[in-house]
């Protein structure tokens, strides 16, 4: 028997090894070559010069240097050219080497005397849309508009004649308080000088630029796609849009998994109890994974009415923003649900899983295959609360998602607008009096308390005298309060009442929201703006109020008490 070869028994070239060592080979190969290719590029870029046109021995460039015309001093003999006589060469002669053309033609622009003269027409309109021009606003409103952080400049766009331009703007209060940002856009009437020199001669008031203003598109809100902004915190000024979700096909709806609550004795509650009550419906919802079928008509309590009798029929989207809960959380209007329920329902084999029982909870529902469940409530209180759901083993399992509760967005431009108009630069003191303080007999030592001569002796150590002080306060007479206009510049809610009167953008929207009929500026908006503008002042003094209980509807919303 022959012995096998070496090679063999290596087993480098065995046949079933052929196939990897060729293209380990190849690999090796074209790795090679790449660094043969890079070490080439190398060293021909390291040693390659280009000839410089300008020095470049043509027929054009060298007539011009070695020209025989006079130059400096006469002289039959050839002469240099100096960098004066670029100054006074005709242009048809420079062109014959440098392209003229490629520069851009400025009918504003001329030579004269060897000079480049600038010469503009100032009669023509500001182009609002000159990157020179926006750099001017700018630097305008920064410099005018002391108390701010600037995030986020919008293109400028014309105003409303041809030496105004409008532009917006995000920002921030430098030492604000909460977490939010704002949105702003104004009017600035622009001045052109004989030299075309612009500036700036005035800045409108808070949102008189409405040109600037970014008209949102109307978006589906049952299938949407997530917003671009972040959601975490509000922007105020923004357009709203909070238009109903709309189901987008038979299709969508048939797929989707809801809950619903029905009846209970929440209605015409105070605002904290309605908000305790729908905060756990929602985490319910979210929760089980279903989207909420909500009603967004609201039983407004009679503290918050004029009438002092409990009013139906208010919209959710008055007091709330709802373009924020319907872009964070899967919502759908009760009225558009069952039209589309009752179209579709028994075509798809939607069922329904009735619970009656408050012992039912989240958790057990949690393996419910049906399409809707409704949780159904009697008509004894207290246990017919929807915030009973909650209660108990629930509350550790089901979260409140109260981040997903904003104030309306009306609302909060009104507190903008307010606080724009101070300059964002004030104090801010919550006085809250209720019959006690004003029955002196009964209650002697908390109307001292809260009397005007008590408050400026502890306003004294606290604000300096001179200062803007916003006052929130549920006292109808604010002649109350005459004595501190001695020491500070007071301010209250309706002083700024011009922004919810009929002439104004809140009545128009709500008007147009509310189906053509006209909203009350009511008693809980009143309290909502008022705690806004409070919250954002620079020192917030909230010692004068004569309740014992510290959980108010608008400064703190808290629990309802169980009966």
């Amino acid at each position: 028997m022959f012995g096998r070869s070496p090679l063999l028994r290596s087993g480098s070239f065995r046949p079933e090894n052929l196939g990897q060592n060729a293209l380990a080979l190849i690999g090796n190969l074209c790795f090679t070559l790449f660094v043969i290719g890079v070490l080439v590029f190398t060293i021909i870029a390291a040693t390659y010069e280009p000839e410089d046109p300008l020095f470049h021995p043509s027929t054009q460039i060298t007539r011009f240097f070695t020209s025989t015309s006079n130059a400096t001093f006469t002289s039959d003999d050839t002469v240099a050219r100096t960098g004066e006589d670029f100054v006074t060469m005709n242009q048809t002669e420079v062109g014959s080497f440098i392209n003229i053309t490629d520069v851009t033609n400025l009918t504003s622009e001329a030579i004269d005397n060897g000079e480049l003269v600038t010469t503009c027409e100032v009669d023509s309109p500001i182009d609002c849309t000159d990157p020179e021009v926006f750099h001017l606003l700018m630097r305008k409103a920064i410099e005018h508009f002391k108390e701010t952080h600037f995030y986020r400049f919008g293109k400028a766009v014309r105003g409303d004649n041809d030496s105004s331009c409008d532009m917006a703007w995000r920002f921030r209060p430098k030492e604000g308080k909460t977490a939010a940002f704002y949105k702003d856009y104004r009017r600035f009437v622009i001045a052109k000088s004989k030299d075309c020199t612009l500036s700036v001669l005035s800045i409108g008031d808070y949102h008189t630029g409405v040109n600037a203003r970014k008209r949102k598109k109307k978006q589906p809100g049952f299938e949407k796609t997530p917003p671009k902004d972040d959601l975490s915190l509000q922007v105020v000024g923004e357009t709203v849009n909070d238009a109903l979700p709309e189901v987008l096909s038979e299709k969508s709806f048939s797929r989707g998994k809801y809950l619903i609550y029905s009846g209970g004795g929440d209605r015409c509650k105070s605002m904290s109890h309605y908000l305790w009550s729908f905060l756990c419906a929602l985490g319910e919802a979210q929760y089980l994974n279903r989207t909420l079928v909500m009603d967004l008509t609201i039983c407004l309590n009679s503290m918050y009415s004029s009438s002092n009798q409990d009013e139906e029929g208010k919209d959710f989207r008055f007091y709330f923003d709802f373009e924020h809960l319907k872009e964070t959380a899967s919502v759908l209007d009760q009225d558009q649900f069952w039209l589309d329920w009752n179209n579709w329902h028994e075509k798809n084999r939607m069922n329904l899983h009735l619970v009656e029982d408050l012992r039912v909870t989240p958790m057990k529902l949690s393996g419910v295959k049906d399409s809707l469940i409704m949780r159904k409530f009697g008509s004894v209180e207290p246990d017919n609360y929807w915030y009973r759901v909650c209660e108990g083993e629930t509350e550790s399992v089901v979260q409140r998602p109260w981040g997903l509760i904003w104030k309306s967005r009306r609302l909060m431009d009104i507190m903008s607008s307010i606080t724009a108009k101070l300059n964002w630069d004030y104090d801010s003191v919550h006085i809250e009096r209720g019959e006690k303080a004003r029955n002196k007999e009964l209650w002697p030592n908390l109307d001292a308390d809260t009397s005007p001569e008590a408050l400026i002796s502890t306003l004294a150590d606290k604000i300096e005298d001179g200062r803007n002080v916003y006052i929130a306060t549920n006292e109808p007479d604010t002649s109350f309060f005459d004595p501190l206009k001695d020491k500070y510049s007071t301010h209250f809610l309706d002083e700024f009442k011009d922004l919810w009167d009929e002439n104004s953008e809140w009545y128009s929207e709500t008007t147009r929201l509310n189906k053509g009929v006209p909203v009350e500026f009511d008693g809980y908006m009143r309290v909502s703006v008022d705690t806004e503008v409070f919250l954002r002042g620079k020192k917030q003094i909230d010692t004068f109020n004569d309740l014992t209980n510290d959980c108010k509807d608008g400064i703190n919303t808290c629990p309802p008490a169980a009966g």
